[in-house]
């Protein structure tokens, strides 16, 4: 079900991809993923598997 959402940036709204993330950190069942859009914005993001 949550692999169908839409990751996108706070500030433009610009969809982020999983190809995108500057930096991924995983522990445990958890992912936790920074993007640094263009427009200078930081989005974090925090997933199960």
């Amino acid at each position: 079900m949550f692999e169908r959402l839409a990751c996108t940036c706070e500030g433009c709204d610009r969809p982020l991809t999983v190809d995108d993330p500057e930096l991924e950190f995983r522990r445990g069942e958890c992912r936790r993923r920074a993007y640094e859009c263009g427009c200078g914005t930081v989005t974090i993001t925090v997933a199960r598997r």
